[in-house]
């Protein structure tokens, strides 16, 4: 063994006393004893040893399953090696001992290939080893190494299940490690669990407030274990790993009570599982959810009607559901029959009458609808309106004496209105029946435990936003132990509750545009979310940067919708027509859109007030061309400004649009960036 020795004086380390190795000396104590003698760690010795062997130095965490497979596990244990690539012709090995020449050739007799040797620390490879040999044993590492007991983790199922391994001996180690991600998922508020399979890793991460969070690695072979644990708990079908399955459980964890849905998908590597965790005590009343006052007040007063639509809306995890839940329980307390249809089920309300989907069955929205209809219901919520005939079922109920709450994907109050269009309900009957539309983001709060005040001397980043969004912040997030080092915990609601009016169904009836809609929504009261976000910046509850990643890039102060720039979108090609939109809206203005010629001239003689139109040159019925000539010959629209976006690429093509009257002139295919700068450059100098 005295080469260890001689690769720690090449690299000049200097040893408080030099080790006594002899013959009997075995390869783990003489590791252990030569990196104590020289003050170094073990990785830093068998970076020395490959020195002086010349060889590589062994990347442990990038093992090839069809490599282990070529060496038995009794053999490999015998000689400390681990396979870890293969070709046709050879074998690449770790070993903790390169002059041991029968390793070598009992792994080539055995595989069957020419052994190529790489080195890695004693006490590293048997980690390996057991990783890919005895998982079982690599886990009980795992969490001797997380210094964790079975008291610390204890969960406990409120029915019987079957162990994962064939005996408790070999189960143990999977259900306490199971057992640990459950219990750390609870202590830090996560929402949902992702078990992720890697080429040679698996990875577990936590969505903590909205945002991914990585916990921890694990070798994949224990995770697909672990996995094989959820899928047990779930009543999932571990022998099928080749379909998706969703399951759902109860679990109880330090004496709370948690449901959980689990869903699984097959991946290259191995299977990939996703927990949501509900729970129970999450569902709270509408005055727990720590919403805005004024927009509280107007919540409650559109579930104080006994008929009409009411609609939550936002993207995926804005909270729809917790709000509406509260509406339910606060409705609730009232004598009153409130039944609902969701998919899924996520809190039991006590006085509510719930249904769950099942299409195996035919139990769909719009058949437990129908159904419900004769039960004398005063209050139907509906999970969510996904289809045309949901939404007409929710319309009818509303129109004969109902209170129908449900939720949409838009982005805002008025894009829900739009929404309800678009799945066919008409204008004339939706209009008297919406009472109103709640649009809804949720943003990390600071940590109360290490937020400080901004200082004065703020940085560049802070200046940026500061500047864009035209307000001053109060506080900075810092991170902590109590916050898991993000600088925020728990989340704040950001409404904007549109209340239906007279007004507003005058306008909604005569197809008023988008833009139209926001200005009277506003003036009856409703406060942008942009507005609310911004109110909570400067009473220090959240930063800028928060407002920033949930809302996306500020321009300037708050603006009303109608001292926005508003723009018209002219395009036949519905590709091209949605980015255009789309870059525009996420910059800060307020769109419309046509989808083609004829459309636009039809809505610029009823309404001119744009500040820029964007045109496509090629277009069926009135071509691009002729409509930028008739608005430059109109009264109404000869100075308004506009871009015209075309295919072609010649010189006499632009030539021709400026001598027409264009402002500019974009070549497809759509550069989104360059075509921002340019809206904003004709805007800039349609300004001055």
């Amino acid at each position: 063994m005295n080469w260890l020795i001689n690769a720690a004086e090449k690299a000049g380390w200097q040893a408080t006393s030099k080790p006594a190795l002899s013959a009997t000396t075995s390869l783990e104590a003489a590791w252990r004893s030569v990196a104590g003698a020289y003050a170094v760690s073990e990785a830093e010795l068998a970076g020395q040893v490959a020195a002086l062997f010349r060889i590589q130095l062994a990347a442990l965490d990038a093992v090839e399953p069809r490599a282990v497979k070529l060496v038995p596990e009794k053999t490999a244990r015998k000689h400390h090696v681990l396979p870890l690539r293969e070709s046709q012709n050879e074998i690449v090995i770790a070993t903790s001992d390169p002059t041991d020449y029968n390793a070598e050739q009992a792994v080539q007799f055995t595989a069957g290939r020419r052994v190529v040797l790489e080195v890695a620390p004693y006490q590293a490879l048997l980690d390996g080893i057991n990783a890919h040999y005895s998982p079982e044993r690599a886990m009980e590492g795992l969490l001797r190494s997380m210094d964790v007991t079975l008291s610390d983790v204890k969960v406990v199922e409120t029915e019987a299940v079957a162990q994962v391994a064939s005996s408790e001996a070999d189960a143990a180690p999977v259900i306490q490690l199971t057992n640990m991600v459950l219990h750390a998922a609870i202590a830090c508020n996560a929402s949902d669990i992702h078990l992720e399979p890697g080429r040679h890793q698996g990875v577990v991460r936590f969505r903590v407030d909205g945002v991914m969070r990585q916990y921890m690695q694990m070798p994949l072979v224990a995770l697909t274990r672990v996995v094989s644990r959820i899928k047990v708990i779930a009543k999932l079908d571990i022998a099928d790993r080749l379909r998706p399955q969703d399951g759902r459980t109860r679990v109880s964890i330090a004496g709370r009570t948690f449901d959980m849905r689990i869903s699984t998908v097959p991946t290259r590597e191995a299977e990939k599982a996703v927990i949501r965790i509900l729970n129970p005590d999450a569902s709270r009343s509408l005055d727990d959810l720590g919403i805005a006052d004024h927009e509280l007040a107007r919540l409650k007063y559109l579930l104080s009607f006994r008929e009409g639509v009411v609609i939550v809306t936002g993207p995926t995890g804005s909270g729809k559901t917790t709000t509406l839940y509260g509406g339910v329980r606060e409705l609730a307390a009232q004598a009153i029959n409130i039944m609902t249809v969701e998919d899924p089920v996520e809190y039991e309300l006590p006085g509510v009458t719930q249904i769950q989907i099942d299409p195996k069955r035919d139990v769909t929205f719009a058949s437990a609808l129908r159904a419900i209809l004769r039960q004398d219901p005063d209050v139907v919520f509906i999970g969510e309106i996904r289809d045309a005939e949901t939404a007409k079922i929710a319309l009818q109920a509303a129109a004969t004496g109902h209170l129908v709450l449900s939720t949409l994907h838009t982005n805002d109050a008025v894009g829900a209105v739009q929404r309800l269009i678009d799945l066919g309900l008409d204008r004339s009957a939706l209009a008297p029946a919406l009472r109103g539309v709640v649009g809804q983001r949720l943003i990390r709060r600071l940590c109360t435990a290490c937020s400080i005040e901004q200082p004065e001397q703020r940085d560049a980043a802070t200046v940026r936003l500061e500047r864009a969004f035209g307000v001053r912040q109060a506080r900075r997030a810092v991170g902590c132990k109590e916050c898991g080092e993000t600088g925020y915990r728990g989340r704040i609601p950001l409404d904007e509750v549109l209340v239906n009016s007279a007004d507003f169904q005058e306008k909604l009836t005569r197809n008023a545009p988008a833009l139209e809609l926001q200005r009277v929504a506003e003036k009856g009261g409703m406060r942008p979310i942009r507005e609310v976000a911004l109110g909570h910046v400067v009473i220090g509850e959240t930063t800028l940067d928060e407002v920033e990643r949930v809302l996306g890039e500020g321009e300037g102060p708050p603006e009303r919708a109608d001292e926005r720039p508003r723009i018209l979108v002219v395009d036949d090609d519905p590709v091209t027509r949605e980015l255009a939109v789309g870059v525009l809206k996420a910059t800060g203005f307020t769109v419309e859109q046509a989808t083609d010629g004829q459309a636009a001239l039809d809505l610029l003689t009823h309404d001119s007030r744009f500040s820029l139109v964007t045109l496509d040159l090629s277009m069926p019925r009135v071509s691009g061309l002729d409509v930028l000539r008739q608005m430059r010959a109109s009264a109404a629209t000869s100075g308004l400004p506009i871009v015209v976006l075309t295919g072609t690429d010649d010189e006499e093509t632009e030539i021709n649009l400026m001598n027409e009257g264009a402002d500019d002139y974009l070549r497809k295919p759509l550069d989104p960036a360059r075509f921002v700068a340019r809206v904003r450059a004709v805007l800039r100098r349609a300004a001055n």
